[in-house]
């Protein structure tokens, strides 16, 4: 059952997603005394907005949206693939790039099929970037983190989610989705994002 949370506590904050593998991602990353809900812990049903055109602009307007409606201490992300050959695409909309119910493979089917004429590692060269808002006390705040790579030529690995078991991290011979959990919250866009993020909680309890 939603308890609803203390403005003033910091150590108790609610992440505006129902993506259960960021929020697992966020709950290791984060240092213990911190506790991480989800939107599963809210009377919320529903889509969130995300029609920004760039990733912070996303990750502002879906925590502004939540935290319109339950007044708490709150923080969203988007997270983005970039593949230079492409342009930067998928970009903010990696998580629909092959459509609106597109699945993982899915995605990475498309992304594949359309990286098929680059060949090498200067071809194929990509990031991950994430960028967290977090409304604390009624003020808002960004935090980006990026990791550098390129696009394998096909999937490898069973860990991981997205576009995990094609993206190398540069300097790396295992790609996302090969390394454990905590290899890869070590290095990973997200885990950048994440410790900034703790790092401000902490030198603002």
């Amino acid at each position: 059952m939603y308890i609803p949370l203390q403005k003033k506590m910091i150590r108790e904050l609610l992440f505006a997603t129902n993506n259960l593998h960021k929020i697992k991602e966020v709950r290791d990353l984060l240092t213990p005394g911190f506790k991480v809900l989800g939107l599963q812990d809210l009377p919320f049903t529903g889509e969130i907005p995300e029609t920004a055109p760039d990733l912070a602009g996303n990750a502002l307007q879906k925590v502004r949206f939540i935290h319109d409606r339950y007044p708490v201490n709150c923080f969203a992300d988007d997270t983005g693939l970039e593949v230079d050959a492409l342009q930067g695409a998928p970009g903010v909309f990696s998580a629909r790039y092959a459509g609106e119910n597109a699945t993982y493979a899915d995605n990475v089917e498309k992304l594949l099929a359309a990286m098929k004429e680059f060949r090498g590692p200067e071809q194929r060269k990509a990031r991950f970037r994430t960028v967290i808002a977090l409304i604390l006390n009624d003020r808002e705040y960004l935090f980006e983190g990026k990791a550098e790579g390129i696009i394998l030529e096909a999937p490898a690995g069973t860990g991981g989610f997205g576009y995990d078991p094609v993206f190398l991290p540069v300097g790396f011979t295992k790609n996302f989705a090969e390394m454990s959990p905590d290899e890869k919250n070590a290095i990973s866009h997200r885990g950048e994002a994440i410790r900034k993020l703790v790092s401000f909680l902490l030198e603002n309890r």
